[in-house]
């Protein structure tokens, strides 16, 4: 059995084939932005994917958020030291939060697993300091800023993964980034923002959410409220389907929820099962969410118990991994739900309590798990240049127990990495080119929606099309 010195010294050895500062060097591949957003696109529903370049339209740090596509085929044509092991795949700075275990307690961690995927770990890396460094620029931090966050998470990241290298596979196994702890590890600077975070994690329940998007009908029926383009019913007036969709042939959503009910339960736990059949359905509508997300296919749930009290589930499209098509090693799961779920169980120290998957109408894939139940996000446009940076370094700290649980190969990175600024040094300038090549291909993005070439609307324009 190897000791830890060991890995270490094997995963600085390869150094000598990926120099560190190899790392800062952008790929050479020559490509064409437009093709590859247009490939993004297919398979979504057509009138949402014109909104989800509506949201993209917005700065070239939605733009990059809206791409990981286009990232990914730039990841793919740089080096790496070689170790493939599952990794996020879209891990921008907003796919990280504050979410509930079933125990109840409020942890920190990457929460979006949509891309989730076998793949090297400096991938994950690299899309995360880019995404620090587009961001500070669109938040007008400065230049000073930019150098310090990215240093910043770099060092986190690398500070962890050694902490990891020396704990047992148990201990990295049971580790996790509690709310609480933040409130300890943060300087007074930062902490009125981890308490305000908290503070509305804390109320974000099922029971606080169901007046917020519920009504009662002519009939007295518990529904959920249309409200376009965010939510909408899929069989009637305000459905934002396209006229051709297979799904608008189903009577209404019952066919629906019933084929997604066929193979979910026996996604779970027995207990949890259990807790599953106490609920009924009463509602079912289409949520729009995020900025790459949009225009795949994303249902709400609404369900009561026997005393009315509500379960909202979430049902979201699980595409093809946009790292599929970049790497030699692919996923062994064939089902793209369980992919995600497999990804967020392994990667996360827990879970949701009602996480699993199914299949649709029409073979598409699914994954299941609680709307909003707890989460939440950060607030970046309320961040000085402190709390910019204190998030910085938790994202850092959370991407490197992540990749320390699904690989356990932290000793191997952390060999690799080392105890210098070297990595950091390279991921910033490599942030830094390919924060320009953002700019660049942001701009060619948006002489395409002014010329036609793509079709770009605001939530404004899918409003004003359905006033009453």
């Amino acid at each position: 059995m190897a000791t830890l010195k060991d890995r270490l010294k094997q995963g600085k050895n390869a150094r000598k084939n990926c120099p560190r500062n190899a790392h800062a060097s952008m790929s050479k591949t020559p490509r064409d932005p437009l093709p590859l957003i247009k490939a993004s696109s297919e398979g979504r529903i057509k009138s949402l994917g014109e909104l989800r370049y509506g949201r993209m339209l917005v700065s070239p740090f939605t733009f990059y958020r809206g791409n990981a596509l286009l990232h990914a085929h730039d990841l793919a044509g740089t080096p790496n030291m070689g170790l493939v092991s599952p990794i996020c795949g879209d891990c921008h700075l907003m796919n990280f939060g504050g979410f509930a275990t079933p125990e109840r307690n409020l942890l920190f961690s990457v929460n979006d697993f949509d891309e989730a995927h076998p793949g090297p770990w400096e991938w994950d890396l690299k899309r995360l300091v880019a995404s620090f460094l587009v961001a500070a620029r669109d938040l007008r931090h400065g230049e000073t800023v930019e150098e310090t966050v990215c240093h910043d998470v770099v060092g986190a990241y690398q500070q962890t993964l050694l902490e990891c290298a020396e704990q047992s596979s148990l201990e990295t196994w049971y580790e996790s980034i509690r709310c609480d702890d933040l409130r300890q590890q943060t300087s007074k600077a930062t902490l009125e923002h981890v308490e305000r975070a908290i503070e509305k994690a804390e109320r974000r329940t099922h029971a606080e959410l169901l007046p917020k998007i519920s009504e009662r009908d002519a009939q007295d029926r518990l529904i959920i409220r249309d409200d376009l383009p965010e939510i909408f019913h899929l069989h009637n007036h305000t459905t934002l389907l396209d006229a051709d969709d297979d799904w608008l042939r189903l009577s209404d959503w019952r066919p629906l929820y019933d084929a997604f009910m066929r193979d979910y339960p026996g996604t779970l736990q027995a207990d949890r099962r259990a807790l599953l059949s106490r609920f009924h359905a009463q509602d079912m509508a289409f949520k729009v969410v995020g900025v790459g997300s949009v225009g795949t296919r994303c249902l709400v749930a609404l369900l009561t118990d026997d005393q009315g009290f509500p379960l909202f589930l979430q049902f979201k499209e699980a595409r093809r991994s946009v790292l599929a098509d970049y790497v030699k090693t692919q996923s062994r799961v064939r089902h793209n739900g369980q992919r995600v779920v497999d990804g967020q169980r392994l990667m996360q120290s827990a879970s949701d309590l009602f996480l699993g998957w199914t299949t649709g109408p029409s073979g598409r894939h699914f994954y299941v798990r609680q709307l909003r139940d707890m989460k939440v996000s950060a607030e970046l446009e309320t961040f000085d240049a402190d709390a910019f940076a204190a998030y910085g370094r938790i994202c850092g700290r959370a991407l490197a127990r992540a990749h320390a649980k699904s690989s356990g190969q932290a000793a191997l990175i952390s060999g690799y990495i080392g105890k210098s600024e070297a990595l950091a040094d390279a991921l910033f300038k490599y942030a830094q080119r390919y924060a320009e090549q953002n700019e660049q291909d942001f701009e060619r993005f948006q002489q395409a929606c002014r010329k036609g070439r793509l079709r770009a609307r605001s939530e404004a324009d899918f409003a004003a099309d359905h006033l009453p």
